[in-house]
C-alpha cells in the first residue's frame, strides 16, 4: 500500500485552536477550502472530523457542495454526550457535510461508548442499510481497547500511537485487534506537536519527557534525519496499522507531511525506535496533560 493510501487527514484545526505547538490558531475559511482542494489533488481522500470541532463539518460541507465530484470520505464521531435522536443526529450530519453515508461514525471516547451501548444496535441498523460503513471508537488506554475488541459491532478502533506511544506500549493489543478482524487507526502521530518543541523549552510536559525526547534526537543526529519524516514514517511502515491520522495548521505543513511519506525507514532504525519506552505512559495522554 502507497504511503498516501493510509494518511487521513484531520480537521480539529478547521474549528478550533489545538495541539501544544500551535501558535497559529485555527484556520481561516479560506484556508480549509484551499487546503481541502490541495489535500485532494495530492491523493489523501479521507477525513477525520468530529461535531466538537467547531464549524468543521459546515466547511466540509461547504468544499463538498463546490466540489461535487471531489467527495472525501468523512469518519466523524459522536460527542461525549449524546443529547437528542440519534437518527436525526446521523441524518443532520449527512446534510451538513454533503455526502450520502459516512465512511465511519465513532465515539468520541470510551466513556461515551459505554453509555451507549444499548443504542449499538440502532447505529449498526444504519450499516445495513449502507449509511455508515464502520462503527467505532476512541480510545486511550489499552484495558479499553481490549474491553473494545470484543464487542462485534465495532469495526474501528483509533487510538494514539507515535514514537513514544510506540509498540513497546501498544504493539501486543493493536495484534490483537486485528486478530480479532478490527481496522486500526491511529492518532498523535506528532504528539500534538511536542515532538517540534525544542528541548530547551520550559513546557512542564517536554521537561518530563526529557530522557526519552533525548533519545528521539539522538536518533535524528545520527540518522540525518528530521523528526517529521521519522515520526511520520515510524508510524505508515507499520503493518497491523490501516490508517494514520494527522492534522495540519496550515498548506505548508500538507505539503511537507506528504513529501515526507515516501522516506521509509531501515528496519533497523524501527527496531531502535520500539526499544524506547517511557516511564509514566500517562504523559503520553494529552487529556490528563492538565495535570502535570
Amino acid at each position: 500500500m502507497q504511503a498516501i493510501n493510509k494518511i487521513t487527514l484531520g480537521t480539529v484545526q478547521f474549528g478550533i485552536k489545538y495541539g501544544i505547538n500551535n501558535s497559529t490558531g485555527k484556520l481561516s475559511k479560506d484556508e480549509v477550502l484551499f487546503l481541502l482542494g490541495e489535500a485532494y489533488d495530492m491523493g489523501v481522500r479521507t477525513l477525520d472530523t468530529a461535531e466538537l470541532y467547531g464549524d468543521a463539518h459546515e466547511l466540509i460541507g461547504e468544499y463538498h457542495a463546490n466540489n461535487p465530484h471531489r467527495l472525501f470520505k468523512i469518519i466523524t464521531k459522536f460527542p461525549h454526550e449524546i443529547n437528542g435522536n440519534i437518527t436525526e443526529k446521523i441524518t443532520q450530519y449527512l446534510k451538513i457535510l454533503q455526502i450520502e453515508k459516512l465512511e465511519g461514525l465513532l465515539f468520541h471516547s470510551y466513556e461515551s461508548y459505554q453509555k451507549e451501548l444499548e443504542n449499538l444496535s440502532l447505529i449498526s441498523s444504519f450499516k445495513e442499510v449502507g449509511i455508515i460503513k464502520n462503527i467505532g471508537v476512541s480510545i486511550y488506554t489499552n484495558s479499553q481497547m481490549e474491553a473494545v475488541i470484543k464487542n462485534d459491532h465495532i469495526d474501528i478502533i483509533q487510538l494514539p500511537f507515535n514514537l513514544l506511544d510506540n509498540n513497546n506500549l501498544r504493539g501486543d493489543m493493536i495484534k490483537k485487534a486485528k486478530n480479532a478482524g478490527k481496522t486500526i487507526h491511529t492518532r498523535s502521530a506528532f504528539l500534538q506537536g511536542l515532538f517540534f518543541m525544542p528541548l530547551t523549552s520550559n513546557n512542564p510536559i517536554l521537561k518530563a519527557l526529557q530522557y526519552e525526547l533525548e533519545l528521539i534526537n539522538n536518533i535524528i543526529v545520527q540518522e540525518h534525519i528530521d523528526v517529521q519524516s521519522l515520526a511520520l514514517n515510524y508510524c505508515l511502515q507499520q503493518e497491523n496499522i490501516d490508517n494514520i491520522l494527522i492534522g495540519v495548521d496550515n498548506i505548508t505543513q500538507l505539503r511537507q507531511n506528504i513529501q515526507k511519506a515516501q522516506q521509509p525507514l531501515s528496519k533497523e532504525l524501527l527496531e531502535r525506535i520500539d526499544k524506547i519506552k517511557v516511564k509514566q505512559p500517562d504523559l503520553l495522554n494529552p487529556s490528563l496533560w492538565k495535570q502535570f
